[in-house]
């Protein structure tokens, strides 16, 4: 990026070319590490200054320039379309660097704060000619340029470095004089308009994702704020949340900015790439955005209160990407609701309830306790948990220490623990809403309460929605699953064994006791607050109420994903992409038959999402592999699973006379066959019928 050079006062083709790559490239600025700061080192501003205006150098003095003279370079230079078809790429490395910057951020020498001084000068009025035009889209590569240049500006305004963020405010505000405020005006009519419209076609979506941004930049201005809320502000981004979750519009992330596409951003392959932080819908991440600068700013939103709530609300409920979800949190903080509240989690909220398995005793100063279990404290909140005092025999491996117990579990103990008299105890009982529920209620007093509370406890996601700061990007959303308790740390509370049903001889090894049987350690009060039969067992007062040891009537492979989705409430997939497309039949049915023994045991058990998902699984196994369908409609048929039975019957429908011409069907039962002729001859005059 730094050795191109001029011929006759233009670039070559073919360093245009290599320097566009090199700008691609130089976009691993998208990910925060170590590589920013040889970024700064090596010049990264200077190199960027000098791919946006042409001949810089000559313009530049060595006395400080005013801030008109910058804008005056800038406007300039960026009026000379120098390099144009770079400017996306640099606006998007500015504002990733700016957005990754310490707090303690500042260039190093007077040269280095000019040349960002200019940089952040030249987005900031390139920001302003879009919101003063209208945000007019005349041709695509106007609108994927001004995009990139407002989002440069929004993420240097959210910069952790003080320097940057205060600078870009500074500089932005004096952009906009003195036709802010009509800019602002237009920028809402403009909005409120998107809102109420069904006119959502591609260059509208593009043009709406633009204004969004700018609202969003406006909003971090402390002159304008107050005209953003009183031009209903909140309530068109309300709106456009709204639409969003019910997919009246949307739009991809990656879709505002096409001309970013890079094979290194698809996933290759059998490796699966995470969600991005800020979501697949750009609307809905940038209007949260948006809401978000906006309601801590708001002093009378009890007008728009419940609506407001409630979408937000949704918002937890129905997205999974990280961004809006933390959005969504910080916004509700304002209304007493502090964490991630989720009605499609199952949550171990119950277990409060759960007076049986409880195991520890926390002792107020005045004498009262409040009960708890040592597994769930063990994992979401430890400090709350000295570990060191529970009783445990161990011995050492070489990965971590086990307690050596032969065959039987050792006796509940109850450990009781005093808490100082500083602890509040109405702060303590909401602390544990928390753990169990993953969010809380609270008032402003008790809020404050929670906040020393929750920084002792090491609890920092809770403490940065108490203490109401916008998150960091990429910060990631705490973690809601209790996989960490089937480890070392949770094998301290076991109080029952799962035992698989052993199906082939194969060598056996536990890391934690002396059993040679395939088994699992589990604790029950995790087990029965996702399965109501567990908790029916274990409640029922029978004899195998009181066993160590629940025999579970499916393979080692199936007693593992179980587990899983006890512990995660999600299920193993099976492997995909290049690695099943190279397995034999063998090998992927092999994968195959724990999904549909778990079919079977949630009918039994009346794990319905279990089920679903295991289902789920098998059509999907099947659309990839027709082969398989006859293995499946056998174990199907074993296990008395008659929907999956016409479900494999279906798959073997346009096999079926080379599979009774090759001998294939004759190893199936004479039910079987008929199901799967009957649904070769529907196949075929369906067929038929869209012939005729």
């Amino acid at each position: 990026m730094r050795g191109w050079s001029l011929v006759s006062g233009k670039i070559a083709n073919d360093q245009l070319s290599l320097l566009e790559e090199a700008c691609r490239l130089a976009r691993i600025t998208r990910w925060p590490g170590e590589h920013h700061i040889c970024f700064w080192e090596e010049g990264i501003d200077k190199v960027l200054l000098d791919l946006l205006l042409e001949n810089f150098d000559k313009q530049a003095s060595e006395h400080p320039l005013s801030r008109e003279e910058q804008m005056s370079i800038a406007q300039e230079g960026l009026d000379a379309n120098f390099l144009l078809a770079l400017r996306p790429h640099i606006w998007e490395i500015l504002g990733w660097l700016a957005l990754h910057c310490a707090k303690d951020f500042r260039p190093s020498a007077h040269r280095n704060e000019l040349y960002v001084d200019i940089l952040i000068t030249c987005a900031c009025v390139s920001f302003v000619e879009a919101i003063r035009k209208g945000c007019q889209i005349c041709e695509n590569g106007d609108t994927y340029r001004i995009e990139s240049s407002s989002r440069s500006v929004l993420m240097m305004m959210h910069s952790p470095s003080t320097y940057i963020a205060s600078k870009v405010r500074l500089i932005l505000s004096g952009v906009l004089e003195p036709k802010g405020n009509e800019y602002l005006k237009r920028l809402l009519h403009l909005l409120k308009y998107s809102s109420s419209t069904n006119n959502y076609g591609l260059p509208n979506i593009h043009k709406t994702v633009i204004e969004l941004v700018g609202l969003i930049c406006y909003s971090g201005l402390p002159q304008y704020q107050k005209n953003v809320i009183g031009g209903d502000g909140m309530k068109t981004l309300v709106t456009f949340i709204g639409r969003c979750l019910r997919n009246q519009v949307s739009i991809r992330s990656r879709s505002v900015a096409p001309h970013f596409h890079s094979a290194f951003y698809e996933r290759a392959c059998c490796w699966m790439t995470t969600e991005e932080w800020e979501g697949k819908d750009a609307l809905l991440f940038y209007s949260l955005w948006g809401l978000a600068e906006l309601v801590q700013h708001s002093s009378d939103i009890n007008h728009t209160k419940s609506h407001l709530v409630e979408t937000v609300q949704d918002v937890l409920h129905n997205v999974s990407a990280s961004g809006p979800r933390w959005f969504a949190a910080y916004i509700l903080s304002y209304f007493g609701v502090y964490g991630f509240p989720n009605k499609h989690d199952k949550g171990f909220g119950k277990a409060l309830e759960d007076k049986e398995h409880t195991d520890v005793q926390l002792f107020f100063a005045n004498g009262e306790s409040v009960s708890a279990h040592g597994v769930i404290l063990a994992v979401r909140c430890p400090s709350l948990l000295p570990l060191e005092q529970f009783p445990h025999h161990v011995k050492a491996t070489d990965n971590f220490r086990v307690r050596d117990i032969p065959e039987k579990l050792c006796p509940k103990f109850r450990k009781e623990i005093r808490l100082s008299a500083n602890v509040d105890q109405q702060a303590l009982l909401k602390l544990l809403d928390y753990v169990y529920f993953g969010y809380l209620e609270a008032g402003e007093e008790l809020a404050r309460k929670l906040k020393t509370l929750a920084k002792c406890c090491n609890l920092q996601p809770l403490f940065l929605m108490l203490c109401r700061k916008i998150p960091k990007w990429g910060t990631p959303i705490p973690s809601s699953d209790l996989i960490h308790a089937l480890g070392p740390v949770g094998f301290h509370f076991v109080d029952v064994i799962l035992e698989a049903k052993a199906t082939e001889r194969r060598p056996w090894a536990c890391s934690f006791c002396s059993l040679l049987v395939p088994h699992m350690h589990a604790h029950k009060v995790i087990l029965q607050s996702s399965c109501n039969y567990l908790r029916a067992l274990f409640q029922s007062g029978m004899q195998e109420s009181h066993s160590q040891i629940i025999k579970v009537p499916i393979s080692w492979e199936a007693l593992i994903k179980l587990v899983q989705w006890f512990y995660s409430s999600e299920l193993p997939n099976p492997p995909f992409g290049c690695l099943w497309d190279n397995m034999d039949i063998k090998e992927r049915l092999y994968e195959l038959k724990p999904y549909v023994e778990l079919y079977w045991l949630a009918e039994f058990w009346i794990l319905e999402d279990v089920r679903d998902a295991c289902f789920r699984i098998v059509v999907c196994c099947l659309d990839s592999d027709r082969q398989l369908s006859i293995e499946v409609i056998k174990l199907a048929a074993n296990f008395s699973l008659w929907k999956l039975v016409e479900v494999a019957a279906e798959y073997m429908a346009p096999l079926y006379h080379k599979l009774r011409d090759t001998g294939d069907l004759e190893e199936l039962d004479e039910l079987l066959v008929d199901l799967v002729r009957d649904a070769s001859v529907r196949l075929s005059q369906d067929r038929g019928n869209l012939s005729g």
